[in-house]
């Protein structure tokens, strides 16, 4: 029973104490940002290839069909084989999820990039300060110069 206590306690500070919140916080974060992402693909990026293709290009409803349901004579549309259980190779998903990637890890090379050259501005600034800032007296030497100064008086 005591095994099984400290092991609570140990996984209890383990999360509360550790980088848990930390890691907690990143994982919402970054939950959120793929949301923008894909919206930048879906209403930005997309757009813009259908303009330069010269067309409607949809990659998400790209598809190859490798075996239809027994009978099927529906529409021949992504949701509708899909909902009747056809399998299908839906490569149009697998490129949208792979540009998505692409701009993600993009923008989070680009994110920290300017986090490296502000910090290095920051510590660029404050070298140049203390390079500045003439060094302070040490304390023999001030109560030194004390005394000299109280003796030619």
């Amino acid at each position: 029973m005591s095994k099984a206590r400290g092991f609570i306690q140990e996984f209890q500070e383990f999360a509360v104490k550790g980088n848990m919140i930390d890691l907690a916080v990143g994982v919402i974060i970054g939950a959120a940002f793929s949301k923008i992402i894909d919206s930048l693909v879906k209403d930005i990026i997309m757009p813009i290839i259908s303009f330069i293709l010269g067309g409607e290009v949809d990659f998400t409803s790209k598809f190859l069909l490798l075996r239809a349901p027994e009978g099927y004579t529906g529409p021949q549309t992504y949701d509708a084989l899909t909902d009747a259980g056809a399998v299908l190779l839906s490569w149009g998903n697998f490129i949208t999820i792979l540009i998505n990637f692409v701009l993600l890890a993009f923008v989070v090379f680009c994110l920290v990039k300017a986090v490296n050259s502000a910090r290095e501005r920051v510590s660029h600034r404050e070298h140049v300060e203390q390079a500045a800032a003439p060094a302070p007296t040490p304390e023999d030497v001030a109560l030194l110069r004390e005394i000299r100064d109280l003796l030619k008086k």
